[in-house]
């Protein structure tokens, strides 16, 4: 994808942390935004602010992408209001930080359907016409979690290590046919997750929801098939590759096992 002015860019979970920095930086740049997320009010208070701030048109959708129904009747309302994705900005997400016995099988199977299952949907509506037009493309956010298994965040990251890996994908079918597709996988963030994770991040560097933000949408533009964002991640990104994985995984298991349970 070549820019992002005058296209149009789709976000879930964009009423906060890293969506809402999304919508700001691309509205920044020229886009015209739709947002989606639960929270009809923050979507319509942020939609205001954006439109006045940076002249560019504003749709809001509101939907709960843990009902599988949600991402099909998302688009066909994106449609009946004659708008077109340009890009896909897929970070609708959350995570626990648990013991895996500690948390129920409703919450995860809850975590799989939005990490997992709303995310393949909506790029799945999104490609066909994508395809036709040309010149798009779709962000997935994964997370540094992707990068080797995580004891005590398992299922989380796990979903990550497949959003990864699934992007890397479609990257590899339809980057040569005009779609651009960018994993982004941010660190430790300042934004709502750690609440709802649970997750003592207690002496851990933090990222900015805008950093995240801009170097995505950076790597997209430079036609990246995946971006670790924040030079101390990338370069802890290179230990899954030179540790035998048991190593890896009793390293891990240790630091997150203190983080969770000490």
């Amino acid at each position: 994808m070549k820019t992002v002015k005058n296209k149009t860019a789709l976000i879930t979970g964009a009423s906060s942390g890293i969506g809402e920095a999304f919508a700001y930086e691309l509205a920044k740049q020229g886009a015209n935004l739709i947002l989606t997320a639960r929270s009809e009010d923050k979507l319509q208070t942020l939609a205001s602010k954006i439109s006045k701030e940076y002249n560019v048109k504003v749709s809001v959708f509101t939907g709960d992408l843990l009902q599988k129904d949600t991402p099909q009747n998302l688009y066909n309302q994106i449609k009946k209001a004659g708008l077109s994705v340009d890009l896909l900005v897929n970070n609708a997400g959350f995570g626990k930080w648990v013991n895996f016995l500690d948390e129920s099988t409703k919450g995860y199977d809850e975590m799989i359907e939005i990490n997992i299952n709303a995310l393949v949907k909506l790029c799945h509506l999104v490609l066909p016409e994508m395809l036709q037009k040309g010149d798009c493309g779709i962000i997935n956010v994964a997370s540094t979690g992707a990068l080797q298994p995580c004891p005590y965040v398992a299922t989380y990251c796990a979903s990550k290590s497949f959003v990864l890996d699934f992007s890397e994908a479609l990257y590899g079918e339809y980057s040569k046919r005009g779609v651009t597709i960018t994993a982004l996988c941010p660190g430790n963030t300042t934004t709502g997750f750690q609440s709802v994770a649970k997750a003592n991040t207690k002496g851990m560097t933090a990222d900015t929801p805008e950093t995240v933000a801009k170097q995505g949408i950076s790597a997209l533009l430079k036609d990246k098939s995946f971006k670790i964002v924040g030079t101390a991640n990338y370069l802890q990104s290179f230990l899954p590759r030179l540790l035998p994985r048991k190593t890896v995984i009793n390293i891990v298991s240790k630091m997150m096992n203190a983080k969770v349970n000490g």
